[in-house]
């Protein structure tokens, strides 16, 4: 048998230290987008140098959750495709898949406008606009949306009404809640209320008895 290397258990001990910091600087910046680097020391229950240690300062370790945002906003992007369903279905169950990323990062919206600018949000999001786009040129060549919009305006269209609710939703947004958002984004795309609101619970309740759900 193999014996672990001597600095394995530091390694993972590490790794568990920073995925810990990380987890608790989302919530405290959720709470208070100016906590310090020494607060969330505290609250992450490690000592100062140990979180200087991973992150030499503020801006470091917002690049971090930046990066974790869009892995994890790239990865519910790629969930969403190569299922063989109407466009109008697709959109839905793109934004199903995005929303509980969105709503979780959500407080990185205004802090990286603030420290990065418009441009950088944008980058972040764009593994869902170039998805949304997709679908949206799919479905305007199929007569699902209309063609009132080019497919990328009408995905950058959705992407603002996306960053809004997200910034106006209340915490822990339950399924049912986040159903009534894709209705709003459904309808935006063009999607009749009713065939909205039919197609938004079909595919959340799909996506809930799919394996692993």
């Amino acid at each position: 048998m193999t014996k672990p290397a001597a600095g394995a258990p530091q390694r993972r001990n590490a790794q568990s230290n920073r995925a810990r910091i990380l987890e608790t600087a989302r919530q405290e910046l959720g709470r208070n987008p100016n906590v310090t680097m020494e607060e969330l020391a505290r609250a992450a229950g490690v000592v100062r140098r140990t979180v200087f240690g991973h992150f030499p300062g503020r801006e470091a370790l917002l690049e971090a959750l930046v990066d974790d945002a869009s892995h994890a906003l790239r990865a519910a992007a790629g969930d969403a495709e190569g299922w063989d369903e109407p466009a109008e279905r697709a959109l839905a169950r793109l934004f199903l898949a995005m929303w509980p990323v969105g709503d979780r990062y959500r407080m990185l919206l205004a802090l990286t406008r603030r420290h990065w600018g418009v441009e950088r949000v944008a980058v972040i999001l764009a593994p869902v606009r170039a998805a949304a786009t997709e679908i949206l040129i799919r479905g305007q060549r199929e007569g699902v949306f209309p063609s009132h919009l080019p497919p990328a305006a009408l995905s950058d269209g959705l992407e603002a009404l996306a960053i809004a609710l997200l910034e106006n939703a209340n915490d822990e947004v339950p399924d049912d809640d986040a159903v009534s958002l894709v209705i709003a984004t459904l309808i935006a795309a063009g999607v009749p209320e009713k065939r909205a609101r039919d197609v938004a619970v079909d595919v959340l309740s799909t996506i809930n008895a799919e394996p692993g759900s």
